[in-house]
């Protein structure tokens, strides 16, 4: 009777034993399996603890796509911002020419004529009155002062006093003579004068 109280005994530690043992065994595979499924839900747009939560298969090119939009939105409202509290600029007016530079371009006119009505004119009446235009904004800007050239001054003040604004070749070709004849003398002025166009 003894051993078999003790056998019984044996019996019942092993039963519970095992059942402990099982029953541990099932709570960590619950544990488990668990922890599988929130993995899962997160990578594979399960559900996921924070809704909010950007999801990891998203488009990479997606979000530099709406990454690059904001950024061109950002940048056409700064522009639009600075066009409208900008003033508008306007365009300084170029310095007169230096007197040697433009009177080096009227004398490169010095071995060209035309004939009066022979249709050959146009070029060079044109050319050389708007020389001379240049060489008059020229010498009256001049550091020296529009003093220092009286008599160029002089010479194409009366020029342009007798031709006035019309610049068609009819009209410059009544003018030859007065024309051609100031720039020759000016040229005459100019290299008694040499410090002014060396």
């Amino acid at each position: 009777m003894p051993v078999r109280t003790t056998a019984r005994s044996g019996m019942r530690r092993a039963t519970t034993t095992t059942a402990t043992g099982l029953r541990a065994t099932a709570v960590a595979v619950l544990a488990a399996a668990a922890l599988v499924s929130c993995t899962q839900g997160q990578t594979d747009g399960g559900l996921r603890a924070d809704p909010s939560a950007p999801s990891a298969t998203a488009s990479p090119s997606a979000d530099r796509a709406e990454n690059a939009d904001s950024v061109e939105n950002a940048d056409q409202a700064e522009q639009a911002a600075g066009e409208a509290t900008e003033e508008p600029t306007v365009p300084a007016e170029p310095a007169p020419e230096l007197v040697r530079d433009a009177f080096a371009t009227l004398q490169a006119t010095l071995g060209e004529t035309c004939t009066p009505g022979a249709g050959d004119c146009a070029y060079f009446l044109g050319r050389v009155t708007q020389e001379l235009t240049e060489l008059d904004e020229a010498m009256r800007a001049d550091p020296k002062g529009p003093g220092h050239f009286k008599q160029p001054l002089a010479d194409m003040k009366v020029l342009f006093g007798k031709v006035g604004k019309d610049r068609s070749t009819p009209h410059l070709e009544k003018f030859f003579t007065e024309i051609v004849s100031t720039r020759d003398g000016i040229n005459t002025w100019m290299q008694d004068h040499p410090d002014d166009y060396r």
